[in-house]
């Protein structure tokens, strides 16, 4: 009893090798090539500004600069707010905690100096 199947007749190619009939090639059939309609629909980049720029006459690097720069100045434009906001927060603690230490320490004069700084104080706004 033998359960192997039957194998596939040899057959002898042009070029000399041999191969299994039933791992033969299929048959090449000509085939007219197809025609692909490709329709890709994708907004371009915005370069707006680089168009208006590179339009009015100035160059490509300066463009390139106002790029690079441009984040780093409104970087430094922030942080020289921020330091100056916080002096001025001091500078107001400071003359309070000045105007409170006169009242309490000076007597009848200190109370009168803190009135005049208070009152220089309301005429600069």
């Amino acid at each position: 009893m033998n359960h192997l199947p039957e194998p596939a007749p040899v057959v002898r190619l042009p070029d000399g090798t041999y191969v299994y009939a039933d791992h033969l090639p299929a048959p090449v059939q000509p085939v007219a090539p197809q025609v692909v309609h490709q329709h890709i629909h994708q907004a371009p980049p915005d370069r707006t500004v680089q168009r208006i720029a590179l339009g009015s006459g100035i160059g490509a690097g300066t463009v390139a600069a106002g790029v690079y720069f441009g984040p780093l100045l409104v970087g430094a434009l922030t942080a020289i707010a921020a330091n100056l906001a916080l002096l001025a927060f001091l500078a107001a603690v400071l003359a309070w905690g000045v105007v409170t230490v006169v009242k309490s320490v000076g007597g009848p004069d200190g109370k009168a100096a803190a009135k005049i700084l208070t009152k220089s104080r309301k005429r600069r706004r």
